[in-house]
């Protein structure tokens, strides 16, 4: 996936509300204005489904119809044109090479008077980014609703199994108690009536710490919560940012523009965007009972399992005249948050390099990754270990903390190879390979919706150290490698009842020494008695490793594997070597049960719409003006699912 594409004409465009931003994406031919009625309920979350998985087709939605008083926006930022068109950019690495080059500014050496005059205006530039406090009201604050009333919002539900109606693109403001310093996250809210939603911050953000000193002082906690606006704060609102820098001075410096704030009328303690299109003000109890929040359709195309969470009280919600209301879904790669996740690769890049891992010479999350489940970097490397080097950093590393699968390959410089061209870059990583040194498993803290860690939060890491070897490193003779010889991946399938699947293209086709088995588990320790046998086949003594996956799957789509292996896999629990000197990598990406694995915690449902919402779509789909047909994603997945809805229990299998 390209991150250096150029579009014309968005350099340093700051948007004075959603609805400009709007404009701007309908003269640029990214935006489809829908009339008809679609409802929040379920058929919006379709209609985006099938437009954001459509190649070409795929735009962003403006809902004119909703049932409401309010427009909703939804894909405004699912492609990289409209990613860059957010930020004002005319390509992602626009934002990386500024930043790259004020760091440089300000690291530099600076011994002279004059080096360090000509460092002021830079400086002040920067400072002109911060964000200020305006008097009076602001635009977000044009209308006040005498009695607040979430249900006037069209927020989504997106998936059938969703624990209810869920606000999905908010820009969550809370300030610490004691030094006033101001954060500023996305956290999901489920609405459960007109003035309370849940506050699904997990324990390691930011807003969570605020809530416990809140719990200490037994205060209530202030809270404001602002949709809309220049899309740079809702970009601003995900990106992982030290918790000493406010995300409105990354906005500033994103929109070259410094972010007007104004008091919340009800929570004058916290300051919102005076230019956003709506503002949520309330409060959290921390000494109030917890509410039970979930399950809900999730960016890893799961549903995430219902948890406790603290209640937010609506106390004012206050909008422009004109606002509009933006929403996202996610589920099933690719989504919006793909797009997203790739502007925050380029941008977050620099930092890193300069902070923590100043060999790094690339990085990349690959869509089918979701994120936290695969990041592929390359490096120039120097020295011996420094694979292992760059592995302990980036773990230790802000976010990247919840890396689960971390692929090291050597930089362009060395290789010729692009990060994003997989297929040359897969078979550089193989060919310096030996799965039996090369390959490092750990444990540590993971994203809480990963479904696949024995304990919540908790989990296993491995490091693929694909780099070119030095001789301290050399475990085994690169020549004492050859490929897998002549073995028929048909006769395997016919020989093994339980292979449902299996897919040698890698080999095939790219010279990759991996191979891909969908198998249906009937007993424990299937899979690795499976993968022993196979490691004994003959043909089979060059294969370095084989991903095993859900018989459900078709082992033919790459893309749908990784994206199932990756969400599956506990990489330190499920791995297993065979052959005749251990030196074939098996991974176990199935799902894991307590009857065959010991697995104890509930395992979650793939998401896909209902049958009712797909038929009602298609029937609708004629007058959306969305040209032809296009069928729901959903199809290919609804007879994989497990019985019991969005979780099932292990005794049920």
């Amino acid at each position: 996936m390209a991150h250096c594409v150029a579009y014309a004409n968005f350099a340093h465009m700051a948007y004075t509300s959603l609805r400009a931003f709007v404009d701007a994406l309908e003269q640029a031919g990214e935006l489809v204005r829908i009339k008809e009625f679609v409802d929040p309920v379920l058929e919006i979350a379709e209609v985006t489904d099938r437009i954001s998985k459509a190649g070409n087709r795929n735009k962003a939605l403006l809902f004119e119809n909703t049932g409401t008083g309010f427009p909703l926006l939804i894909n405004s930022m699912g492609s990289d044109k409209r990613m860059c068109m957010a930020l004002g950019v005319n390509h992602l690495d626009e934002v990386m090479n500024d930043i790259d080059a004020l760091l440089k500014k300000m690291s530099t050496p600076k011994n002279g008077l004059l080096d360090k005059l000509a460092m002021l205006p830079q400086l002040g530039k920067f400072a002109s980014y911060m964000p200020h406090v305006v008097s009076g009201r602001g635009a977000c604050q044009e209308v006040v609703m005498t009695t607040p009333d979430l249900s006037k919002l069209p927020v989504l539900k997106c998936w059938p199994e969703d624990g209810g109606p869920f606000i999905t693109l908010p820009a969550i403001h809370t300030k610490e108690p004691a030094t006033g310093m101001r954060n500023i996250g996305m956290y999901r809210m489920q609405v459960f009536d007109d003035t309370m939603t849940g506050m699904h911050w997990h324990r390691h953000k930011v807003s969570a710490r605020h809530y416990n000193e809140y719990k200490k002082l037994g205060k209530r906690m202030p809270v404001a919560v602002a949709l809309g606006g220049d899309p740079v704060y809702t970009y601003a609102a995900t990106a992982p940012l030290p918790e000493n820098v406010d995300e409105y001075m990354l906005a500033g410096f994103l929109r070259k523009k410094k972010v007007s704030l104004v008091r919340c009328i009800t929570q004058p303690e916290i300051e919102v965007p005076a230019d956003a299109d709506i503002i949520i003000e309330g409060y959290v109890d921390p000494n109030e009972e917890l509410i039970w929040e979930g399950p809900f359709g999730d960016h890893t195309g799961y549903y995430s399992l219902p948890d406790w969470y603290p209640r937010f009280h609506v106390t004012a919600i206050t909008h422009r005249k004109d606002a509009i209301y933006p929403a996202t879904i996610v589920g099933i790669p690719p989504q919006e948050d793909a797009w997203i996740g790739k502007a925050t690769e380029r941008i977050f890049l620099t930092p890193i390099k300069m902070t923590m891992v100043p060999e790094i010479a690339d990085m990349n999350m690959p869509v089918e990754g979701v994120f936290h489940n695969l990041v592929i970097a390359t490096i120039n490397k120097e020295y011996p270990g420094q694979g292992q080097k760059v592995m302990n950093a980036m773990w230790g590393a802000g976010q990247m903390m919840f890396n689960k699968i971390l692929v090291l390959a050597d930089g362009e410089a060395a290789t010729g190879v692009r990060i994003d061209d997989y297929a040359r870059l897969a078979k550089e990583v193989f060919d310096n390979l030996d799965p039996a040194t090369d390959v490092y498993f750990s444990q540590g803290p993971m994203d809480v919706l990963d479904h696949s860690c024995s304990k919540m939060g908790f989990g296993g890491k491995m490091c693929i150290d694909g780099t070119r070897k030095t001789e301290e490193e050399m475990n085994t003779p690169a020549a004492a490698y050859k490929m897998p010889g002549s073995f028929s991946a048909a006769m395997l399938k016919t020989k093994y009842g339980e292979i449902t699947s299996i897919s040698d293209r890698l080999m095939r086709e790219w010279g990759i020494p991996v191979l891909f088995v969908a198998m249906a588990k009937d007993r424990p320790g299937h899979v690795a008695d499976l993968h022993s046998r196979l490691c004994t086949e003959p043909g089979m003594e060059g294969l370095k490793m084989i991903l095993y996956v859900e018989h459900t799957v078709d082992t033919a789509d790459i893309a749908d594997v990784l994206w199932r292996f990756c969400n599956n896999l506990d990489p330190r629990r499920d791995h297993m070597y065979g052959g005749p000197v251990r030196n074939i990598l098996g991974l176990d990406g199935t799902r894991k049960t307590k009857k065959y694995d010991s697995f104890d915690r509930p395992w979650p449902n793939i998401i896909v719409a209902d049958d009712v919402t797909i038929k009602t779509i298609d029937n609708k789909w004629s007058s959306l003006g969305l040209g032809e047909l296009l069928i729901s994603p959903s199809l290919r997945y609804k007879t994989q699912l497990y019985r019991g809805g969005a979780t099932v229990l292990d005794e049920e299998k």
